[in-house]
């Protein structure tokens, strides 16, 4: 198998990294096989891919996407290095409003996996070129998002300067967010 599947913390969250072949001319590896993700339960096709450039600092979310066009996001970087960030949101679970994170960068290329469920943001660490393959495609009717400094999530971002965009700083805390999600 090409891949490492490691669960976290939060276990249908999984950091995947996959098996890099290096030679002369520079390396080969895969970032998506369906049939080894279905043998680890990340069972999801992949409908859209969305590609993002953030300098250092820039903080993305946290966002989600309500039922009936929630989102799976498989997130790996290109070039630069990330704090990603997945939020469990799912009202009666035991990780509700609890988060997992990991620092993704472009010398090991692992992918995150953020299931349906979980709002999900990071935190550039350097200039990065970030690519999420989504399972269900973007629907600004459904797009809800949480503030990233709600003190009930306490997400610990690493760099003290953030550039948010106004949407994203007049996110409602967890509390007052809609959700539809149940565990």
């Amino acid at each position: 198998m090409p891949f490492d599947f490691k669960k976290m913390e939060i276990q249908d969250v999984v950091l995947i990294t996959p098996k890099m072949f290096d030679d002369v001319r520079g390396f080969f590896s895969e970032i998506y096989k369906r049939t080894d993700f279905l043998s680890e339960k990340v069972s999801y096709d992949f409908v859209q891919v969305n590609l993002s450039n953030s300098k250092p600092g820039v903080i993305r979310g946290l966002h989600y996407q309500m039922r009936p066009m929630e989102q799976g996001k498989l997130v790996t970087v290109m070039k630069g290095k990330i704090y990603d960030v997945a939020v469990d949101i799912r009202k009666g679970s035991p990780y509700y409003g609890k988060y997992v994170g990991v620092e993704l960068d472009d010398k090991d290329r692992s992918l995150f996996w953020v299931p349906p469920g979980f709002a999900h943001g990071f935190q550039a660490l350097e200039d990065s070129l970030v690519v999420y393959f989504v399972t269900k495609e973007y629907s600004p009717p459904h797009e809800r998002c949480i503030n990233w400094l709600s003190e009930e999530i306490g997400v610990k971002w690493p760099l003290k300067e953030a550039t948010v965009i106004e949407k994203d700083s007049k996110c409602p805390k967890l509390r007052d967010a809609e959700n539809n999600f149940i565990y």
